[in-house]
């Protein structure tokens, strides 16, 4: 049974690896056997600590500095990683503002859009070409609770992380018959810096684990097991799903 989560052998690219989910994401799969691509905006090119935390584990790590804001920056790492022969690729790179609907500034809605939304799919894009000529691939994105509410004061986030919603499903209709898995985790509300600003509201923080079933803040950890299945043989036949990863706070 272990054999079906065995990732050795595998190329794993992460986008957002050099901190918080994707961190913990990137991790998971090394444990699994993965050799690791980690994508970052600021990762040095040496000695990072995901690199260590990866080569602790016995795999390979190689760093790419890459902002996801930055269309012409994204579309040269897929056109660089294309013929990788990578088998993974983790579409986790994320950013969040934070302003009221009425308020929003339109050049946040479009970095939000662009991060979260528009360069999610130039990468998966420009990958997904060599997965669908050897059959094979797992590619797994990071939607949000607001994949299926609202959110407040958020409304860029809420907007691309439904768009990743649809998207999963659009590209599962597609790929999943030539071999190439699309799936994406939903993450509950975890302690990352995306949610410093909930978690440092006392109110706030205390009526999110009110509503969570499992009783606290999720950690980047929570990830790792859906994150390994979904990138394994043991979720062969799995495709077009958003698993929420929220310790209940959906089915509340």
């Amino acid at each position: 049974m272990s054999g079906l989560f065995d990732l050795t052998g595998s190329l794993a690219v992460v986008t957002g690896a050099s901190r918080g989910i994707g961190f913990a994401m990137a991790t998971a799969l090394a444990a699994a056997g993965a050799d690791i691509i980690g994508v970052s905006s600021g990762i040095p090119p040496q000695g990072s600590a995901i690199a260590d935390t990866v080569a602790s584990h016995g795999r390979s790590f190689e760093a790419r500095a890459v902002d996801f804001a930055d269309r012409d920056a994204v579309i040269a790492l897929g056109d660089d990683l294309r013929d990788r022969g990578v088998d993974i690729l983790i579409n986790n790179a994320g950013t969040i503002e934070r302003q009221p609907a009425e308020q929003h500034a339109l050049e946040l809605w479009d970095r939000v859009i662009a991060v979260n939304l528009s360069s999610q799919f130039v990468l998966t894009q420009a990958l997904a070409h060599g997965m669908l000529e050897r059959g094979r691939g797992k590619i797994v994105f990071t939607a949000s609770l607001l994949s299926f509410q609202g959110g407040i004061n958020v409304p860029g986030y809420a907007a691309a992380k439904s768009g990743i919603a649809g998207l999963v499903k659009a590209l599962a209709n597609e790929w999943t018959e030539r071999g190439v898995n699309v799936n994406a985790i939903a993450p509950g509300y975890i302690a990352t810096d995306n949610t410093a600003a909930l978690r440092s509201d006392p109110g706030r923080s205390r009526a999110i684990v009110d509503r969570i079933p499992a009783g606290r803040w999720g950690n980047p950890d929570d990830l790792a097991g859906a994150t390994v299945f979904l990138s394994s043989s043991a979720s062969d036949y799995v495709s077009g799903v958003v698993l929420p990863v929220d310790g209940g706070w959906l089915g509340r």
